[in-house]
């Protein structure tokens, strides 16, 4: 056996003469076992946060959208119609028109969007799953529509007051500065029959309504539209298909995925979780303070044991060697111990929900065995620095 290693096991399993050193040592270890549990339950709580919130994402984005280059708008010609059509691994697609506009309601005012869709449009987004009162856009009724919370909180309305409409107002295009509301604003007055509630930015940003009343109120062709998004097979293979499509339609065309999308959002949140990492590998840091401290003792502690080791023939460096392994052991058992209670309170979390959001909503929780490397290796790494400068106190002097 490695002679250095048999000893550090004998160093850190036997209880020493001094009573404050095993109470040091094992603060040490109850040290890195809570600061080990405390960064796992902390990563697994922002990866749970992370699908919880891209969950909304996958429901109101899809998974990649084409729109134009240049200009708010595009014809769909029968060329463009059979170069999706022909494309594979694109299991749905649906055209969609978006735009600014202005919402009045009983003299309360909103500024956001309307997005004018198809009826297969919950087919490739799932928004219809969000719709908290009312129902979704029903395409056999003339001029109704679905609106978002935040807009429906921010006009005091609801749904089906078939006294007073909702009117939606957008200038004319190319009428420049608006003179006259008559003649350079397009007005269109619709019945809003559902509120749905994602996030709250979405839920200020949108008014949905059928394509053909958005055409209407933007003076579009019937064939003019914003954009397509698309709902592909297999998610595996989107980057291929995209590479194909974007070939077939050129330059005119650019293709978003839903990451793209949402840049803004995804950075704000792998900065958050990376400011975790950080903010807890500092407290893990401070906490292996500990380890050193208690190898310090340990080294004085067992100062005549060393001197003879050292006249028996044992160089400083294995000596040294000796400290960085009892280090390294002790970081290395208090984070398996850590990692395994995290790892249990993470899926009793996720099966019993003991800590909750609101009375309904469990705070979300992801195992995910990636934060299980990350731990794992930010502990051992940091455990074998913090023995390294310990035994550092090592010297030849202190062992004659």
């Amino acid at each position: 056996m490695n002679f250095p290693l048999y000893i550090a096991k004998r160093y850190l399993f036997s209880k020493s003469s001094n009573n404050t050193i095993n109470i040091i040592t094992a603060i040490a270890t109850i040290g890195v076992i809570i600061g080990t549990m405390a960064l796992f339950i902390v990563l697994s709580g922002f990866s749970g946060l992370k699908a919880f919130s891209l969950g909304f994402l996958k429901t109101s984005d899809p998974d990649f959208k084409i729109s134009p280059v240049k200009g708010k708008s595009f014809q769909f010609t029968e060329q463009l119609q059979s170069i999706i059509n022909n494309q594979k691994g694109i299991a749905q697609y649906t055209k969609v028109i978006e735009e600014r506009a202005f919402f009045e309601f009983k003299n309360k005012t909103h500024l956001a969007n309307i997005k004018g869709v198809e009826e297969n449009y919950t087919k490739v987004n799932n928004v219809d799953t969000a719709i908290v009162v009312g129902n979704w856009i029903n395409f056999d009724l003339p001029d109704n529509a679905v609106i978002g919370n935040g807009i429906s909180n921010k006009l005091s309305m609801g749904i089906n007051d078939y006294l007073e409409p909702l009117k939606i107002y957008v200038p004319k295009p190319g009428s420049g500065y608006v003179k006259s509301l008559d003649s350079d604003i397009s007005l269109i007055n619709v019945q809003p029959v559902g509120i749905f509630a994602l996030t709250e930015e979405l839920d200020r940003k949108f008014v949905f309504l059928p394509i053909e009343l958005a055409q209407i109120l933007l003076s579009y062709e019937s064939n003019q539209i914003s954009a397509i998004e698309v709902k592909v097979s297999d998610l595996n293979s989107r980057e291929n298909i995209i590479e194909e499509l974007q070939s077939s339609l050129g330059n005119d065309f650019k293709i978003q995925t839903r990451e793209q999308l949402n840049a803004v959002f995804y950075k704000m949140l792998n900065t958050e979780n990376l400011a975790s990492y950080l903010i807890f590998t500092l407290i893990l840091i401070i906490a292996l303070f500990n380890v050193i401290g208690a190898l310090i003792m340990m080294i004085f502690d067992k100062k005549n044991n060393l001197k003879t080791l050292y006249n028996l023939g044992t160089s400083v460096s294995e000596i040294r060697k000796i400290f960085v392994l009892q280090g390294f052991l002790l970081s290395f058992f208090g984070l398996l111990i850590g990692l395994l209670l995290g790892i249990v309170l993470v899926f009793s979390q996720q099966q019993f929900g003991f800590f909750m959001i609101t009375q309904n909503l469990p705070f979300p929780v992801e195992f995910r065995f990636k934060n299980v490397l990350i731990v794992f290796f930010t502990i051992l790494i940091l455990g074998f620095i913090a023995s390294k400068i310990a035994s550092s106190r090592i010297t030849k002097k202190v062992v004659e």
